[in-house]
């Protein structure tokens, strides 16, 4: 008699058409949900309490996050003149590269990333 009623409890059960079988599919869609809404809850305080403490979460670093000395290198050349014309911005990532700041790879930084330094 035991036998037989372990059978009854098989994961196929859960698959017939009874009663019972769509109640508890019910339920655990309903326990699935919450779990959904309280991890969205936990990690929207989360990424709240960031923005809040350091003013930024999410997105990509800006290239002041991991080297500020860099940027105010990259702004001072840019302010700076050589022969009463600005440098351009291959001038200021050659001096950049120069100075030991490189880009991933120890490649030169693009004349584009040097724009995006110099006007944030």
């Amino acid at each position: 008699m035991a036998a037989s009623r372990a059978t009854n409890f098989s994961p196929v059960a859960f698959l017939d058409d009874g009663p019972t079988a769509t109640m508890v599919r019910q339920i655990l869609g309903a326990v699935s949900l919450f779990e959904k809404a309280m991890l969205v809850a936990k990690l929207k305080g989360a990424r709240e309490r960031k923005r809040a403490a350091t003013g930024k979460c999410e997105g990509r670093k800006t290239y002041a996050e991991p080297s500020p000395q860099m940027v105010t290198l990259a702004k001072r050349l840019h302010r700076c003149t050589i022969d009463k014309r600005q440098r351009s911005l291959r001038d200021i990532a050659a001096e950049l590269e120069a100075a030991g700041y490189t880009a991933a790879g120890g490649k030169r930084y693009t004349a584009a990333a040097i724009s995006r330094m110099i006007s944030a």
